[in-house]
Parts: C-alpha cells; structure tokens; sequence
C-alpha cells in the first residue's frame, strides 16, 4: 500500500515471498528509513540469536497468561517455520541487515513486548485462552484449519481480512490488545517519521494483518492527537 511518501508493506513472518519482496522493494525504491514491526529488544534478539528464551521470572513483568500465551505463541510459528524451511521473523531480519549495507536507518515502530504481554495479562480470559491452545494444536498437529492456504507465501488480503475477523470473533480481548491497540501504537510513529524525512520515501514492514488497520488509522485524523511515543526512532548499531 502506498501513501504519501510511505510505502506499507504486510508481510507474513515465516514466508519466503515476503523475503523476497522485501529485498526486491528496498532494491527499488532506496527508502529514506526503513521502519519495522519490532522494538529494539526483538530487533537486538533478531540480529544476535541465542538460545536465551523467556524464563519463569518473566511471569513477575508480563503476568502468567501472557507469559503463556507467549511461549504457545512462539512454538507454534517454529514449528509451521520449520514446515517451510523460514523461522519466525526471517523477513524482518533481512529488512533490518539489508538496511544496513545500504547504510539506511531502521526504526523500531512496534511498542515493548513485555508491555504488549503485560496488558495480554490484563486483559485476555482463560477461555481465550483455552480456545487459543485447542486451535493451536488443531492447526500444527490435525491440520484442520478454517483457512487453507500455501505458508510460504502471503494470503491474499481478502482472506487475511477473514481471518482478522476469526480471531476478532473467537479472542476478541486478545484482538484488542494485540492487534488494535498496536495498530494504532505502529500508525502514530509512521507518521510522525513521516514528518521527519519530508517527502523521502519510508518503507514500513509489519505482519500482513496490521496493514488494513495501520492504513486505516493513517487516514483518520485521530490519530495524530496523541504525542509521538517515545523512542520513535531507532537505528542499527
């Protein structure tokens, strides 16, 4: 999607054409900034892997639902990356290291995790919670899955809206905290790096079922009110 001088790109974390589409568009356009769906402690896990994961005592900052949910979260897309033979994430990681060669600044647009699990914590019920792990284990082991289409690449958008609208409908405090609450976080840095870099281009990536939301919210005069969250701006070290 194109706007102004930003081009949204919705990706999908274990496919290998968002790769591509990824180097191919950074190729092309030579963005300004390029601006991912990531805070700079996922950017840093990214760039510099190890085998260090979440901890009991993580329970303590982000609360035990979301503490769960992250761990479900995480081994469910390992294991349908494996499938495909791209882990979680490779998208991004290669937006970030491309960024980099070019000598492009990368800015994290996305708000903090453990605040993000926190308020999962809050807000999401246990039975969300119970239909997350029941669909979780029908899609990796069953494979009965509502939505049947091809990982490695990325749905079309008619069907992310679909599914949007599943999760909306079966975890609808979830939906809010993962996914509105973000959209608008992600919208409000876009546009004020926007601002910043006048009318050089920006390439923002993030997961294919923020992109109606963000889009939307770029149009809405909204929200612009609210102050530019702060560390707007990151950049590789």
């Amino acid at each position: 999607m194109k706007y102004k001088n930003l081009i949204l790109v919705g990706t999908s974390h274990i496919a290998q054409e968002s790769i591509a589409e990824i180097e191919g568009i950074i190729s092309k356009t030579h963005p300004a900034v390029v601006a991912l769906e990531l805070d700079k402690g996922r950017l840093h896990a990214l760039l510099h892997p190890s085998k260090r994961g979440m901890s009991i005592r993580d329970i303590f900052h982000i609360g035990l639902k979301g503490y769960l949910f992250s761990l479900l979260g995480a081994w469910a897309e390992r294991k349908l990356g494996k499938s495909v033979g791209v882990m979680p994430g490779e998208e991004m990681k290669r937006a970030a290291l491309l960024a980099k060669e070019k000598g492009i600044p990368v800015a994290c647009i996305d708000q903090p995790i453990e605040k993000t699990l926190r308020r999962l914590s809050e807000t999401i019920t246990w039975k969300e919670k119970w239909r997350f792990f029941i669909d979780v284990l029908k899609s990796v082991f069953l494979k009965k899955q509502e939505f049947s289409f091809d990982l490695r690449k990325v749905p079309s958008r008619k069907l992310i809206a679909e599914m949007m609208d599943k999760v909306k409908e079966r975890y609808p405090h979830a939906h809010h905290t993962l996914v509105a609450e973000r959209n608008r976080f992600m919208a409000r840095k876009i546009f004020h790096l926007m601002n910043q870099i006048k009318d050089k281009p920006l390439l923002a990536v993030v997961g294919a079922g923020h992109e109606d939301g963000i889009f939307a919210l770029l149009n809405d005069p909204n929200v612009y009110i609210v102050p530019e969250p702060e560390n707007g701006h990151a950049t590789l070290g």
